[in-house]
Protein backbone atom coordinates (compact mmCIF):
# COMPACT_ATOMS: atom_id res chain seq x y z
CA UNK A 1 0.00 0.00 0.00
CA UNK A 2 1.37 3.40 -1.02
CA UNK A 3 1.08 6.42 1.20
CA UNK A 4 -1.44 7.93 -1.23
CA UNK A 5 -3.62 4.82 -0.98
CA UNK A 6 -3.88 4.91 2.80
CA UNK A 7 -7.15 6.01 4.32
CA UNK A 8 -6.98 9.24 6.26
CA UNK A 9 -7.25 8.72 10.00
CA UNK A 10 -7.72 12.33 11.01
CA UNK A 11 -11.34 11.66 11.98
CA UNK A 12 -12.71 8.75 13.96
CA UNK A 13 -15.39 7.80 11.47
CA UNK A 14 -16.65 4.65 9.77
CA UNK A 15 -14.30 5.19 6.80
CA UNK A 16 -11.12 5.30 8.90
CA UNK A 17 -9.02 2.18 9.36
CA UNK A 18 -9.48 0.12 12.51
CA UNK A 19 -5.71 -0.21 12.96
CA UNK A 20 -2.95 1.76 11.25
CA UNK A 21 0.67 0.84 11.88
CA UNK A 22 3.28 3.01 10.16
CA UNK A 23 7.04 2.28 10.21
CA UNK A 24 6.81 0.80 13.69
CA UNK A 25 9.99 -0.07 15.60
CA UNK A 26 10.52 -1.55 19.04
CA UNK A 27 14.13 -2.01 20.11
CA UNK A 28 15.30 -3.64 23.34
CA UNK A 29 19.00 -2.84 23.76
CA UNK A 30 20.44 -4.44 20.60
CA UNK A 31 17.37 -6.51 19.70
CA UNK A 32 14.86 -5.24 17.12
CA UNK A 33 11.71 -6.97 18.33
CA UNK A 34 9.69 -5.04 15.74
CA UNK A 35 11.64 -3.77 12.77
CA UNK A 36 9.88 -1.05 10.77
CA UNK A 37 6.55 -2.71 9.97
CA UNK A 38 3.57 -0.99 8.33
CA UNK A 39 0.02 -2.19 7.69
CA UNK A 40 -3.56 -0.92 7.72
CA UNK A 41 -6.61 -2.99 8.69
CA UNK A 42 -10.03 -1.92 7.41
CA UNK A 43 -12.97 -1.99 9.78
CA UNK A 44 -14.97 -5.20 9.76
CA UNK A 45 -12.04 -7.35 8.63
CA UNK A 46 -10.48 -10.46 10.19
CA UNK A 47 -6.70 -10.57 9.85
CA UNK A 48 -4.34 -13.32 10.92
CA UNK A 49 -1.00 -12.30 12.42
CA UNK A 50 1.35 -15.25 12.02
CA UNK A 51 4.94 -15.99 12.96
CA UNK A 52 7.06 -18.26 15.08
CA UNK A 53 8.13 -17.56 18.64
CA UNK A 54 10.10 -14.31 18.74
CA UNK A 55 8.68 -13.05 15.44
CA UNK A 56 7.36 -9.87 17.08
CA UNK A 57 3.62 -10.64 17.16
CA UNK A 58 3.10 -10.15 20.90
CA UNK A 59 5.16 -6.95 20.96
CA UNK A 60 3.16 -5.59 18.02
CA UNK A 61 -0.16 -6.38 19.72
CA UNK A 62 1.05 -4.78 22.96
CA UNK A 63 1.83 -1.54 21.11
CA UNK A 64 -1.53 -1.63 19.33
CA UNK A 65 -3.19 -1.91 22.74
CA UNK A 66 -1.14 0.99 24.07
CA UNK A 67 0.65 -1.23 26.60
CA UNK A 68 4.05 -0.73 25.01
CA UNK A 69 5.69 2.48 23.82
CA UNK A 70 7.18 2.27 20.31
CA UNK A 71 10.83 3.17 19.88
CA UNK A 72 9.66 5.01 16.76
CA UNK A 73 6.79 4.91 14.31
CA UNK A 74 3.07 5.39 14.67
CA UNK A 75 0.08 3.33 15.82
CA UNK A 76 -3.50 4.52 15.44
CA UNK A 77 -6.53 2.56 16.62
CA UNK A 78 -10.08 3.54 15.62
CA UNK A 79 -8.70 6.90 14.54
CA UNK A 80 -6.73 7.66 17.72
CA UNK A 81 -2.98 7.73 18.32
CA UNK A 82 -1.69 5.08 20.70
CA UNK A 83 -0.75 5.22 23.50
CA UNK A 84 -1.28 8.99 23.73
CA UNK A 85 -5.04 8.84 23.09
CA UNK A 86 -5.69 5.37 24.51
CA UNK A 87 -8.42 6.65 26.86
CA UNK A 88 -10.59 7.36 23.81
CA UNK A 89 -10.51 3.76 22.52
CA UNK A 90 -9.74 1.31 25.34
CA UNK A 91 -13.43 0.95 26.15
CA UNK A 92 -14.14 0.05 22.53
CA UNK A 93 -11.58 -2.74 22.21
CA UNK A 94 -10.69 -5.90 24.10
CA UNK A 95 -8.11 -8.68 24.24
CA UNK A 96 -8.38 -12.43 24.77
CA UNK A 97 -5.72 -15.00 25.51
CA UNK A 98 -6.18 -18.36 27.25
CA UNK A 99 -2.67 -17.87 28.66
CA UNK A 100 -3.74 -14.91 30.82
CA UNK A 101 -5.57 -16.24 33.86
CA UNK A 102 -8.30 -14.37 35.68
CA UNK A 103 -8.38 -14.46 39.53
CA UNK A 104 -8.64 -18.12 40.51
CA UNK A 105 -10.69 -17.71 43.71
CA UNK A 106 -13.43 -15.66 42.09
CA UNK A 107 -16.31 -17.36 40.32
CA UNK A 108 -16.93 -16.92 36.62
CA UNK A 109 -19.81 -14.56 37.38
CA UNK A 110 -17.68 -12.50 39.78
CA UNK A 111 -14.86 -12.21 37.26
CA UNK A 112 -17.19 -11.13 34.47
CA UNK A 113 -18.88 -8.66 36.81
CA UNK A 114 -15.55 -7.02 37.68
CA UNK A 115 -14.48 -6.70 34.05
CA UNK A 116 -17.94 -5.50 33.04
CA UNK A 117 -17.78 -2.74 35.66
CA UNK A 118 -14.32 -1.73 34.41
CA UNK A 119 -15.91 -1.20 30.99
CA UNK A 120 -19.05 0.45 32.45
CA UNK A 121 -21.26 -2.10 30.72
CA UNK A 122 -24.95 -1.20 30.92
CA UNK A 123 -27.37 -3.85 32.23
CA UNK A 124 -24.37 -5.94 33.27
CA UNK A 125 -26.34 -8.89 34.77
CA UNK A 126 -28.25 -9.19 31.50
CA UNK A 127 -25.06 -9.03 29.45
CA UNK A 128 -23.45 -11.76 31.57
CA UNK A 129 -26.55 -13.95 31.23
CA UNK A 130 -26.51 -13.52 27.44
CA UNK A 131 -22.80 -14.44 27.21
CA UNK A 132 -23.33 -17.43 29.51
CA UNK A 133 -26.04 -18.68 27.18
CA UNK A 134 -24.12 -17.99 23.96
CA UNK A 135 -20.83 -19.50 25.19
CA UNK A 136 -22.37 -22.34 27.23
CA UNK A 137 -21.12 -21.11 30.60
CA UNK A 138 -24.35 -21.57 32.56
CA UNK A 139 -23.44 -24.86 34.24
CA UNK A 140 -20.31 -23.40 35.85
CA UNK A 141 -21.11 -19.67 36.03
CA UNK A 142 -20.87 -19.77 39.84
CA UNK A 143 -17.82 -22.04 40.01
CA UNK A 144 -14.40 -20.66 40.99
CA UNK A 145 -12.17 -19.97 37.99
CA UNK A 146 -9.42 -22.10 39.52
CA UNK A 147 -11.67 -25.18 39.39
CA UNK A 148 -12.41 -24.96 35.68
CA UNK A 149 -10.93 -27.14 32.95
CA UNK A 150 -8.60 -25.56 30.38
CA UNK A 151 -11.37 -25.54 27.78
CA UNK A 152 -13.84 -23.91 30.18
CA UNK A 153 -11.29 -21.22 31.04
CA UNK A 154 -10.83 -20.51 27.34
CA UNK A 155 -14.56 -19.91 26.89
CA UNK A 156 -14.65 -17.69 29.98
CA UNK A 157 -11.72 -15.69 28.59
CA UNK A 158 -13.66 -15.18 25.37
CA UNK A 159 -16.72 -14.05 27.36
CA UNK A 160 -14.52 -11.53 29.15
CA UNK A 161 -13.25 -10.26 25.80
CA UNK A 162 -16.80 -9.78 24.50
CA UNK A 163 -18.28 -8.29 27.68
CA UNK A 164 -18.17 -4.72 26.33
CA UNK A 165 -19.27 -5.54 22.75
CA UNK A 166 -15.90 -4.36 21.38
CA UNK A 167 -15.47 -2.80 17.96
CA UNK A 168 -11.93 -4.18 17.87
CA UNK A 169 -11.04 -7.62 19.20
CA UNK A 170 -7.44 -8.79 19.58
CA UNK A 171 -7.19 -12.57 19.95
CA UNK A 172 -4.20 -14.71 20.93
CA UNK A 173 -4.79 -18.42 20.25
CA UNK A 174 -8.54 -18.15 20.95
CA UNK A 175 -9.27 -21.90 20.65
CA UNK A 176 -6.23 -23.25 22.50
CA UNK A 177 -7.07 -26.19 24.80
CA UNK A 178 -10.45 -26.72 23.13
CA UNK A 179 -11.56 -29.99 21.58
CA UNK A 180 -12.24 -29.81 17.80
CA UNK A 181 -16.02 -29.62 18.20
CA UNK A 182 -15.93 -26.76 20.74
CA UNK A 183 -13.19 -24.96 18.79
CA UNK A 184 -15.32 -25.09 15.64
CA UNK A 185 -18.28 -23.74 17.62
CA UNK A 186 -16.17 -20.84 18.99
CA UNK A 187 -14.92 -19.97 15.49
CA UNK A 188 -18.51 -19.87 14.23
CA UNK A 189 -19.41 -17.58 17.15
CA UNK A 190 -16.55 -15.22 16.26
CA UNK A 191 -17.65 -15.12 12.64
CA UNK A 192 -21.21 -14.23 13.70
CA UNK A 193 -19.95 -11.61 16.13
CA UNK A 194 -17.86 -9.95 13.42
CA UNK A 195 -20.79 -9.97 11.01
CA UNK A 196 -23.48 -8.83 13.44
CA UNK A 197 -21.42 -6.08 15.08
CA UNK A 198 -19.22 -5.10 12.11
CA UNK A 199 -16.26 -5.70 14.41
CA UNK A 200 -12.61 -5.91 13.42
CA UNK A 201 -10.59 -8.91 14.59
CA UNK A 202 -6.82 -9.32 14.71
CA UNK A 203 -6.02 -12.98 15.32
CA UNK A 204 -2.63 -14.34 16.39
CA UNK A 205 -2.70 -18.11 16.07
CA UNK A 206 -0.57 -21.14 15.33
CA UNK A 207 -3.64 -23.04 14.16
CA UNK A 208 -3.30 -22.64 10.41
CA UNK A 209 -6.64 -24.28 9.60
CA UNK A 210 -8.31 -21.77 11.90
CA UNK A 211 -6.58 -18.89 10.13
CA UNK A 212 -7.55 -20.25 6.70
CA UNK A 213 -11.18 -20.47 7.79
CA UNK A 214 -11.54 -17.15 9.60
CA UNK A 215 -9.18 -14.66 7.99
CA UNK A 216 -9.63 -12.40 4.99
CA UNK A 217 -5.95 -11.56 5.12
CA UNK A 218 -2.74 -12.94 6.61
CA UNK A 219 0.33 -11.02 7.78
CA UNK A 220 3.37 -13.24 8.31
CA UNK A 221 6.14 -11.91 10.57
CA UNK A 222 9.70 -13.15 11.02
CA UNK A 223 12.41 -11.55 13.17
CA UNK A 224 10.36 -8.41 13.64
CA UNK A 225 9.64 -7.83 9.96
CA UNK A 226 6.69 -8.55 7.69
CA UNK A 227 7.62 -11.47 5.46
CA UNK A 228 4.36 -11.55 3.50
CA UNK A 229 0.93 -9.92 3.53
CA UNK A 230 -2.00 -11.07 1.40
CA UNK A 231 -5.12 -13.22 1.33
CA UNK A 232 -4.60 -16.83 2.46
CA UNK A 233 -5.32 -18.05 -1.07
CA UNK A 234 -2.84 -15.66 -2.70
CA UNK A 235 -0.09 -16.51 -0.22
CA UNK A 236 -0.54 -20.25 -0.70
CA UNK A 237 -0.44 -19.78 -4.48
CA UNK A 238 2.66 -17.61 -4.29
CA UNK A 239 4.54 -20.25 -2.30
CA UNK A 240 3.11 -23.10 -4.40
CA UNK A 241 1.62 -24.69 -1.28
CA UNK A 242 -1.81 -26.14 -0.56
CA UNK A 243 -1.99 -25.14 3.12
CA UNK A 244 -0.90 -22.20 5.26
CA UNK A 245 0.93 -24.64 7.51
CA UNK A 246 3.26 -25.51 4.64
CA UNK A 247 3.82 -21.79 4.00
CA UNK A 248 4.47 -21.20 7.71
CA UNK A 249 7.12 -23.94 7.73
CA UNK A 250 8.76 -22.54 4.59
CA UNK A 251 9.04 -19.10 6.17
CA UNK A 252 10.12 -20.38 9.60
CA UNK A 253 12.82 -22.64 8.14
CA UNK A 254 14.14 -20.15 5.62
CA UNK A 255 12.73 -21.91 2.56
CA UNK A 256 10.51 -19.03 1.50
CA UNK A 257 12.57 -17.82 -1.47
CA UNK A 258 12.94 -21.33 -2.83
CA UNK A 259 9.23 -22.00 -2.53
CA UNK A 260 8.45 -18.79 -4.39
CA UNK A 261 10.92 -19.71 -7.12
CA UNK A 262 9.22 -23.11 -7.51
CA UNK A 263 5.89 -21.36 -7.93
CA UNK A 264 7.26 -19.33 -10.83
Amino acid sequence: MTRNDKVSLMADGPTSAAIEVDHLFKIYKQTRAVDGISFSLPRGSITGLLGGNGAGKTTTIAMIMGLGLPTSGRVQVLGHRMPEESAAVLGRMNFESPYVDMPMRLTVRQNLTIFGKLYAVKNLPGRIAKLADELDLTQFIDRANGKLSAGQKTRVALAKALINLPELLLLDEPTASLDPDTADWVRAHLERYRRDHKATILLASHNMLEVERLCDRVIIMKRGRIEDDDTPEAIMARYNRTTLEEVFLDVARGRANGAKDEAR
